[in-house]
């Protein structure tokens, strides 16, 4: 009996102890905490670029079209944004008109610093002078992009930007900043359809608005 008591005052005595010794390593570092989070934010507003020689390689790729004719569609494109674009859009589209015309994309987002490219819808609006409708690929060269979530939004057209070069179609869309430069095979006269609005989603959307 003796002995039980012995032990039973014992473990009395230590637990207070090992309580204290507890909380005492829990408040002894007040500075930890959860981490931030575990994906990117790019607050410096800085990415890796594409070269000139890097887009006419994977543009003339992914439009099937010779690598002299990609060449002169990039080659402009650097000239007028004077600087080199951090991400591109391989895809397709689908586009009408009758004055009114109406385009629908799908395709995917590329930047140098994504471990893998991440899906991407477009829809648009225009109003032209152009009649008919088409499908073709498109490449798009997007200028000031530093984290994806930054293209979901909507761009209007850029007045008389719409060009040809090569049998290649090529114009900019523009809002807060980021500029997108689509190339488009298969465009013939259809530039016009061009000038409007492009909104950019993560999942496809019926109206065009």
């Amino acid at each position: 009996m003796d002995r039980r008591k012995l032990i039973l005052t014992g473990l009395a005595a230590a637990t207070p102890l090992a309580a204290g010794s507890l909380s005492g390593c829990a408040t002894s570092q007040p500075g930890q905490g959860p981490t931030g989070p575990s994906y990117p934010i790019r607050s410096d507003q800085q990415a890796p670029a594409y070269t000139a020689e890097e887009l006419v390689a994977v543009g003339s790729r992914e439009l099937g079209i010779a690598a002299e004719a990609m060449g002169g569609a990039i080659e402009r494109i650097f000239a007028d944004q004077g600087d080199r674009p951090t991400a591109y859009i391989a895809g397709e589209e689908g586009a009408g008109a009758m004055g009114i015309g109406v385009r629908y994309g799908r395709g995917a987002l590329h930047m140098k610093d994504l471990s893998a490219s991440q899906e991407i819808f477009w829809q648009g609006i225009s109003i032209g002078w152009d009649v008919g409708g088409n499908a073709s690929r498109v490449f798009t060269l997007i200028y000031g992009l530093y984290y994806p979530d930054m293209i979901y939004r909507r761009y209007p057209g850029v007045e008389g930007s719409a060009y040809l070069i090569g049998g290649l179609g090529v114009n900019y869309q523009q809002a807060d900043g980021i500029i997108l430069a689509p190339v488009r095979t298969g465009v013939g006269l259809r530039l016009g359809a061009n000038v409007g609005t492009m909104a950019y989603s993560r999942q496809r959307n019926l109206l065009p608005f």
